[in-house]
């Protein structure tokens, strides 16, 4: 009899340790380990929207005879006091050729904002395709007060961009960071 209670004793011990011990480890795999691995996907593979970056070195064969629409797009998170606009709306660009511009942010408080834009292409099967060489979003930015900054952006859309996507939607959205 005693070893029997024994018995239970331990299996009751070993069903509450799993059941507290399961969700702590699905918290910590959700926070900790999660957000890493999606961003790795994301920039992979281009989904929701994620684009890639390429180093300076990297050459691509020009396609002169396509032109592909790039219309450029600016948010700002609600509380965040930033003007944020791109300089261009739109430009044509070639396949393969390097191109630059750039966003307009001005701060519109005397206070130091800080913040950092995450970017959206669609469509999404033009995020795998769509490689930025230098951009702002790779960074926080950093405003002082009253303070506006002309952010550069410098991208190609790399020819095997499939023959059917003809426009292309870079979107950023900008939000404020505590620090």
């Amino acid at each position: 009899m005693a070893n029997d209670l024994r018995t239970r004793a331990k299996i009751k011990t070993s069903f509450w340790v799993k059941l507290i011990s399961a969700p702590i480890f699905m918290f910590v795999f959700a926070v900790v380990i999660m957000p890493p691995i999606y961003d790795v996907f994301c920039e992979i593979t281009g989904f929701n929207g994620t684009t890639g970056r390429v180093d300076s070195s990297q050459t691509y064969e020009v396609k002169e005879d396509r032109k592909i629409d790039v219309s450029f797009f600016a948010m700002t998170m609600g509380g965040f006091p930033v003007q944020f606009k791109p300089k261009v709306n739109e430009m044509e660009v070639v396949p393969g050729k390097f191109y630059t511009t750039s966003y307009i942010a001005k701060n519109n408080t005397d206070q130091i904002i800080i913040g950092q834009a995450v970017p959206s292409v669609a469509p999404t099967d033009a995020a795998l395709h769509f490689k930025k060489l230098e951009c702002f979003c790779f960074n926080r930015q950093v405003f002082k007060p009253y303070e506006e900054l002309e952010m550069t952006l410098r991208f190609v859309v790399e020819p095997e961009l499939d023959e059917r996507i003809q426009d292309i939607s870079l979107s950023y959205n900008f939000f404020k960071l505590d620090s």
